[in-house]
């Protein structure tokens, strides 16, 4: 059976009711085909049917009940799909061929030791006249 609220959800300046199926997905979608309701009215367990075609779905058969006893239904009939449990939460994207490469990489890795910070190896004999540098 099919089943229906009155238009009272506002949004984007019109007003919508929810359209449910107490018997399957199949059903509720070959019915709003029928009612010209595109695809993407659908969300998870009904669809949002503007006002404008509100007569039109109770002139092919839903039934017009409160919004509580929508959720009742769909619940009875084991077709309710709340948001925490209707889509699981998105992978984080995979990185890109291309993207820089990981810290172990020899050119990610910080140098060990500060250039200045030791003495250099030898000395040139020009060197003798000033004073050794001792590292900060």
């Amino acid at each position: 059976m099919l089943n229906l609220d009155r238009p009272a959800w506002p949004w984007r300046g019109r007003l919508w009711s929810h359209l449910i199926s107490d018997v399957s997905p199949a059903e509720l979608h070959v019915f709003a085909e029928t009612l010209g309701v595109s695809r993407r009215g659908f969300d998870r367990d009904h669809y949002d049917i503007p006002a404008e075609r509100f007569a039109m779905a109770v002139w092919l058969g839903a039934r017009v009940v409160p919004s509580r006893e929508l959720v009742r239904l769909l619940r009875q009939a084991g077709l309710r799909r709340p948001k925490h449990l209707a889509r699981p939460r998105p992978e984080p994207p995979a990185p890109h061929p291309r993207a820089e490469p990981p810290a172990t990489h020899p050119r990610a890795e910080p140098p060990t030791t500060h250039p200045r910070a030791e003495p250099p190896a030898s000395r040139s004999p020009g060197d003798a006249a000033l004073p050794a540098l001792r590292p900060r």
